[in-house]
């Protein structure tokens, strides 16, 4: 069946509970994605610590476009298309670095300024008396359509026409300024590199993933198991590891306990109540460190607020404590590249630090027994869609008939799979391109 000319059937591939599995695996239906969703949406880019001096640059495809976030000479960070507007040549091959005065294509040599426009030609004079000031190629590099730098998060819209990233986001931007305000600077700082996971399946289902607060206690079994274990003998040796992985043998009752938001344009905020990262031990000196720099009051609601996850839909999920992102960048119908980063908060401890890269590297990991456990499903479940049987994913827990279309809404219980069905009919309204809320 071709999707891109039935809009009928397209939008039947998403009803109020189901999802049919051409959504995850039709190589149309995919690009379609790129085309329509992806492509309006608020994508996240980089972060400008990644881009400390003039001209440093990081470079990334945004639904199937390869950008360049660089540094300019008047300290603003921007983003352009990483394709020569001569003959779309890439004009960077790794992914980050410093440009020097210019960029300038490996191809014919064409030199373009920092923030993308034409600096010179080769054999300049070969285009005397032709139309090349009037050409595309004569204005530059193309840009994205938006970019935005919010509280050091840049993100881009590659669609010229669609919400500010204030209207897109909305509340959800919070988490961003609770990410932030972390920091008693009110600053954060990329530390180092990020993990970086292919892992082959449709980018949805690490997504819904995100926000299933019944699989912990199957999937992940053994790695709480295996910490409890550890733990008896271990305990004073490595505490934070123990912290971070025994809740994950929480049971149901405690998931769904944690409570859940969501909002329009299927963002989400999981664990508004509290969340496996609630309770962790305090660090020395950092609370007066926040009062100080805050105030008390602020200072509270600062570190009171540790959802579990994020959503900022559909590509990133953050956590505040430990201060992670994950990005997820689609390749094709059947392969997701997953990043994970880390921030350090400006002036706050170095634990702050410490404990972001040890949950990184003990749940994302590819060979952690956490993300193991994920990524096996994940994988699975996509070969096994292509199956005979039953063409349809179910979402059903705790669905009611009356609850509407997408946006906002809290639940105490965020075992409901509300926020999930709220994903897929934001997915729906931008596939079929329907006006948004």
């Amino acid at each position: 069946m071709s999707y891109a000319h039935n809009e009928a059937a397209l939008s039947g591939l998403t009803q109020d509970h189901q999802v049919h599995r051409d959504a995850y695996l039709d190589e149309e239906v995919f690009q379609l994605e790129m085309e329509r969703l992806f492509s309006r949406a608020w994508l996240y880019v980089g972060h400008e610590s990644q881009v400390p001096k003039t001209a440093d640059y990081v470079s990334v495809t945004l639904a199937q476009s390869p950008v360049i976030m660089l540094r300019h000479s008047d300290g603003s960070v921007r983003v352009v298309m990483n394709r020569c507007a001569h003959k779309g040549a890439r004009l960077v091959s790794e992914a980050s670095g410093n440009v020097g005065k210019m960029l300038r294509c490996p191809y014919h040599a064409w030199t373009y300024k920092l923030d993308g426009s034409l600096l010179a030609v080769p054999l300049k004079n070969a285009y005397e008396n032709t139309e090349f000031s009037q050409c595309p190629a004569a204005g530059g590099l193309s840009t994205p359509g938006a970019v935005e730098n919010y509280r050091g998060f840049v993100f881009a819209r590659l669609s010229k026409e669609g919400f500010s990233l204030q209207e897109y986001f909305g509340d959800v931007l919070q988490a961003l300024d609770n990410m932030a305000d972390r920091s008693p600077e009110g600053e954060l700082q990329v530390a180092g590199g990020s993990i970086r996971t292919v892992i082959n399946c449709n980018w949805k289902m690490y997504m819904e993933n995100i926000n299933d607060t019944v699989h912990p206690i199957s999937t992940h079994e053994s790695a709480a198991s295996s910490a409890a274990k550890v733990g008896e003998v271990f305990k004073e040796e490595d505490p934070t590891a123990l912290e971070q992985l025994l809740p994950f043998g929480s049971g149901y009752d405690f998931y769904s306990r944690m409570g859940v938001e969501t909002y329009p344009n299927g963002h989400s905020i999981l664990g508004t109540k509290f969340s496996i990262h609630t309770d962790y031990s305090g660090i020395p000196g950092y609370e007066a460190m926040m009062n100080e720099a805050w105030g008390e009051e602020k200072a509270a609601r600062v570190l009171g607020f540790n959802p579990q996850n994020v959503v900022f839909y559909p590509s990133m999920a953050a956590k505040g404590s430990p201060q992670i992102i994950r990005v997820l960048r689609p390749l094709a119908v059947d392969r997701t590249l997953l990043e994970v980063w880390v921030f350090q908060p400006k002036g706050a401890p170095s634990e702050m630090l410490d404990r972001g890269l040890t949950y990184s590297r003990l749940v994302y990991s590819p060979m952690s027994v956490v993300a193991h456990d994920d990524v096996h499903l994940f994988e699975s479940q996509q070969a096994s869609l292509k199956a005979q049987g039953n063409p349809w994913i179910n979402l059903l827990r705790q669905y009611d008939a009356q609850e509407g279309e997408q946006g906002k809404g809290t639940f105490d219980d965020a075992n409901n799979e509300w926020v999930i069905r709220n994903q897929y009919r934001a997915w729906k309204q931008g596939m079929t391109q329907q006006e948004q809320e």
